[in-house]
């Protein structure tokens, strides 16, 4: 139910580059062949006296009994032959996608070092590989390089493999990572020697993939997850060389609405225990030296009372919005961690977000929201303070990879629309920066040939909605151009601009492409989040429609050139949009979407069910199982006309497990009254996440692309 954003030769440089004339476009016709029909097995569902049939529940037995139910595989399967037999004519078209988007990548490539304990860390990847090279250098960047794990080499024979979590211990010599090879986002922790290059027998099994050392270099502290519900229930410690299943719990978390995990503070002298809902959270530290100890609760879990704890020298800094909305910093000695110890620092700002701190030595950067947005706010030891600021109409500035505590330098991400994924340092003292990388665009990109904008719609209740977009200079607001608006509007998490290589297959074919910063998220502070959940969920629904009547208004596209895309909790807002206002969109891409809402709540079995109570309700409870089941896409299909839809899903998704689309699917088939095109795609070997390697999944992004081209008119 969480998170999944949208990332959608170089004949760009040749002739696609140019706005596309009408010779250039083909109709696309669509065979005629028969959907697959699901079978109908009522399954009743009585509650608060309201009674419900279920004609497709029986789609959830692969969940329930695994590989044996076999009825349900077949089905799938017989959606994924029908989806090639509808997208049969556009196979060259997807193939010149895949080679056109793949072509921009630059291959062989690495990150910007990071530095940390003596070692430059950063990984590279070589051309032709899926994957990468975890390395590192001792000291300088001319020192000798070090491969610490060669993932291209590890995921040799699987379909899909996650390495993650990457730990060294304080004495450099080894490696904690995770490992999952399912895509359920359940991690097995591996221990590497670095001197030796064995992988020790230690294997820890059912994690979240992150492991923390003490500084013992032999103790390590990680999140065990349940095996079936996949929460995160349990903080154990783990010694080096002992049997897993004799790991110590040292925290177990009795409220399955939260989540948990443990890190380690920046300084190095702490490692924190956090659990967290969305309502409140409570924090645990242990010494690090002294992994032998008991954590201690920082300050206890009150209700409404969110707060972050960072250990600078000689005091503790909170970010909380402990009567504080959008968040105040607020600080507290050492040994009186208390909030009513707690001072503050910089107080709550009804028209700015705290969302971030990054804690050095001698300075403070905080990361602030205002207007949608983000302002980085620097905090000297003497008092004084002065912003980072940026100049583009929408962009996105963020905290970067700041792993050393005694730094003078802070590295922050910059990305816009048109400005490709850039890492600067900044000097903290000149406030100088340097830029360290860009993203390279192979084949040639003039961020001069892209124009970017951000506007305002006006919401059903006046509230003013913002919206970025960017399309190809040569662009007219005559109506006539397709556009493709992006939403996502839930958890708080914002939908903040980026720039990407396989959208310029969309501007370069004349397609406008917008986000919409819906209610739910938290881009205008954190009302804007709470107007967007619970008992004011429609507002997401109803903002995401005003966003695209507002764009045929003002003649950006219009109702037959108008498509949208969301995944996840996104693909929730998909299928909402598409009961309220079928009308309004030519296409829909739903990926992975969170559709059947009432039954998954209502089933504490299914991953990650209890943590999503206080985003959505609880539907035991009447009010809102009424108000849930009034928007849950699933349970208000109705016998009318619907746009052209594409719905992904993953058979093993952790998060959306795969029988809420094809249960969606299926019941639209069942009653809709068009002849549009519905198609359902599941990828048999992956998760929530789609493919692992960083060029499989550009064959997911031309399927999408090639779904609208064929709609609107595929453009060579």
């Amino acid at each position: 139910m969480k998170l999944i954003l949208p990332s959608m030769l170089l004949l760009c440089a040749i002739t696609a580059c140019n706005y596309p004339k009408k010779t250039e476009m083909e109709t696309y016709k669509w065979p005629d062949a028969k959907a697959p029909v699901a079978e109908i097995i009522p399954k009743k569902r009585i509650l608060h006296g309201d009674t419900v049939i279920d004609n497709y529940y029986w789609m959830i037995d692969y969940f329930k009994k695994g590989p044996d139910s076999t009825k349900v595989v077949d089905y799938l399967k017989a959606e994924n032959t029908y989806l090639n037999t509808m997208m049969k004519g556009t196979q060259k078209f997807q193939a010149d996608l895949f080679a056109e988007m793949k072509a921009r990548i630059k291959e062989k490539d690495e990150t910007v070092p990071v530095f940390k304990n003596g070692y430059f860390y950063y990984t590279r990847t070589d051309d032709g590989k899926q994957y990468f090279k975890y390395c590192r250098k001792k000291g300088s960047l001319s020192a000798q390089e070090e491969i610490l794990l060669d993932v291209d080499d590890l995921a040799k024979g699987h379909a899909y493999y996650s390495a993650t979590g990457f730990s060294i211990s304080p004495d450099n010599k080894l490696l904690a990572f995770g490992v999952d090879k399912v895509s359920r986002r359940q991690y097995t922790i591996n221990i590497k020697n670095l001197e030796t290059g064995e992988v020790y027998k230690d294997a820890v099994t059912n994690t979240n993939g992150r492991a923390v050392w003490a500084n013992d270099n032999k103790t390590l502290f990680y999140t065990a997850n349940n095996p079936i519900t996949l929460l995160s229930e349990k903080i154990k410690k783990h010694t080096l060389g002992a049997d897993a299943k004799s790991d110590v719990i040292v925290y177990d978390e009795k409220d399955n609405t939260n989540y948990i995990g443990v890190g380690k503070s920046k300084n190095g002298k702490f490692i924190l225990i956090e659990s967290e809902g969305t309502l409140s959270s409570e924090m645990r530290m242990l010494d690090a030296k002294h992994p032998e100890s008991n954590f201690k609760v920082f300050s206890p879990r009150s209700k409404d009372v969110l707060y972050d704890v960072y250990p600078v020298d000689g005091k503790f800094l909170i970010r909380t919005n402990w009567n504080a909305k959008n968040f105040r910093l607020m600080e507290c000695p050492l040994d009186k961690t208390e909030k009513e110890n707690w001072k503050e620092v910089i107080p709550n700002r009804s028209d700015v977000l705290l969302e971030g701190v990054e804690e050095f030595k001698e300075y403070v950067v905080l990361s602030e929201r205002k207007n949608g947005l983000t302002d980085l706010h620097v905090l000297k030891k003497d008092g004084s303070d002065y912003y980072i600021k940026f100049d583009e109409p929408a962009y996105d500035a963020g905290l970067g990879s700041n792993a050393e505590y005694d730094s003078k330098t802070f590295r922050y991400a910059y990305t816009s629309l048109t400005t490709p994924n850039s890492v600067y340092d900044y000097d903290l003292n000149t406030r100088k920066q340097q830029l360290m990388k860009q993203q390279e665009v192979l084949g040639g990109y003039d961020p001069k040939e892209y124009v970017t904008e951000r506007v305002f719609a006006n919401a059903k209740d006046g509230t003013k909605i913002p919206i970025a977009l960017v399309y190809k200079k040569g662009f007219e607001k005559n109506g006539n151009s397709p556009l493709l608006l992006y939403g996502y509007g839930s958890y708080g998490v914002n939908s903040d601009v980026y720039f990407s290589t396989p959208r310029l297959s969309l501007l370069n074919r004349g397609f406008v492409f917008a986000i919409a910063n819906i209610r739910g998220g938290q881009e205008l502070g954190r009302q804007w989040y709470e107007d967007g959940k619970l008992m004011k969920k429609k507002n997401t629904f109803t903002d995401f429609i005003a966003c695209g009547e507002y764009l045929i208004n003002q003649k950006y596209t219009s109702k037959g050139h108008l498509y949208a895309n969301g995944g996840s909790a996104g693909g929730l807002l998909m299928g909402a949009v598409v009961n309220l206002a079928p009308d309004l969109w030519n296409g829909v891409i739903a990926d992975v979407p969170f559709v059947d809402m009432v039954n998954t709540m209502l089933d504490e079995t299914i991953p990650l069910t209890t943590n999503e109570f206080d985003e959505w309700g609880n539907p035991k409870k009447k009010e809102a199982y009424d108000y849930m089941k009034s928007y849950s896409p699933y349970e208000n299909v109705e016998a009318k006309a619907y746009p052209n839809m594409l719905v992904t899903t993953g058979l093993h998704d952790s998060q959306v497990q795969y029988f809420e689309p094809a249960k969606w699917v299926a019941k639209l088939r069942a009653t809709k009254t068009d002849k549009n095109v519905l198609l359902l795609k599941t990828n048999m070997e992956f998760g929530h996440g789609g493919a692992s390697g960083r060029f499989d999944y550009l064959k997911e992004e031309a399927l999408g692309y090639a779904f609208f081209f064929a709609l609107e008119g595929i453009r060579k």
